[in-house]
């Protein structure tokens, strides 16, 4: 089964690593910042869910608060295809921290949709939360 890898970069102004770490390690941040049921063991071998059980997969690496290593699938996911992978990291800068995010594996009928669900679901939802929480 062909497959495709998304990369994207943003900022999240005015935050450190650690929290940025955090929002996606921890369910109950998690939950907090888009609006949706997660559930998670943060821990190596860790299983986790994240939107009501759309997303499910395990931790793979864990280098806080630099990286986070994650198989990934969702309840989309074509039979036939492998879990997906995502690395994540973070970068402290002056004005907050820069996550690069590495999606691997995904399967090519599901890129495009799968790129702007990046932006959508997690970029936004992420920026808003810690800009309230700045506040």
């Amino acid at each position: 089964m062909a497959s495709k890898t998304i990369k994207q970069t943003e900022l999240i102004e005015g935050v450190k690593t650690t929290q940025v770490y955090d929002a996606l390690l921890d369910p109950k941040t998690h939950a907090a910042f888009t609006g949706s049921a997660a559930t998670g063991d943060p821990r190596v071998g860790g299983e986790f869910t994240a939107w009501d059980g759309y997303i499910s997969g395990k931790h793979l690496e864990l280098d806080p608060p630099r990286r986070i290593v994650q198989e990934w699938t969702t309840s989309e996911w074509p039979e036939d295809a492998p879990p997906s992978k995502i690395e994540w990291t973070f970068v402290q800068k002056d004005n907050g921290t820069e996550v690069t995010m590495v999606h691997s594996k995904v399967p090519e009928s599901q890129v495009e949709s799968y790129r702007q669900g990046w932006i959508d679901y997690y970029w936004g939802p992420l920026k808003k939360y810690f800009a309230k929480k700045s506040r």
